[in-house]
């Protein structure tokens, strides 16, 4: 197995302490002062954000064995340059999840702003749009588009990772709205009875 592979899966638990200490807003304006604490976690969450998602593009493209979809096995796409022949049923059915994908991005970021999604610091609580049906859903992007990726790509263990990944993904769910309430109290509470974290309700 590459050393890259575990490289980067080791990278992406040694920054969750520093994810978890971004959310904690309070903590570090009592320490350290409003200014200076929104600061601190400001650049913690640009740091912790970002890591994520570079070492999960070194589990994604690290060396790995291949896996094809027992379908149309001998139909493949090959990038050019690099030539890397992709599957062409891995890549029907990447698009439309990663279509999912980018509409769930946008739609996220749109909602509570570049700067809150990139400092992982809400200045309200958010309940409109694509809010008002999951709690999560850069979280649910992060996940989907980590299996669109790993199935693109053909990436063996990278998409036996994704088990570990919702743990890890839901952890960090967990901490935040834990700091949510701290900051927003019974609005957040409330919030949370209504609307699920990343599976949406079924409209009756």
């Amino acid at each position: 197995m590459s050393p890259w592979f575990w490289i980067s899966v080791l990278a992406e638990l040694a920054i969750l302490p520093i994810y978890f200490l971004s959310l904690e807003h309070t903590k570090l304006q009592q320490k350290y002062g409003l200014e200076k604490g929104n600061k601190i976690g400001d650049a913690l969450g640009l740091i912790s954000g970002w890591g994520f998602f570079l070492f999960l593009f070194g589990i994604w493209l690290s060396p790995q064995p291949r896996f094809t979809i027992p379908i149309l096995q001998e139909l493949s796409f090959i990038i050019p340059i690099i030539d890397f022949p992709i599957p062409l049923v891995h890549l029907i059915v990447f698009v439309p999840i990663i279509v999912v994908v980018l509409w769930i991005a946008l739609k996220g970021v749109a909602e509570v702003t570049l700067k809150v999604a990139e400092t992982h610091r809400a200045e309200k609580v958010v309940t409109t749009g694509i809010y008002s049906v999951i709690r999560h859903p850069q979280y649910l992007g992060s996940l989907l588009a980590h299996l669109a990726i790993s199935i693109l790509l053909s990436a063996l263990y990278s998409l036996l990772l994704t088990p570990l990944l919702i743990v890890y993904i839901y952890l960090i769910a967990w901490k935040e709205e834990k700091e949510l309430v701290k900051e927003f109290g019974q609005e957040y509470e409330e919030y949370q009875g209504r609307v699920p974290m990343f599976i949406p309700k079924l409209r009756k």
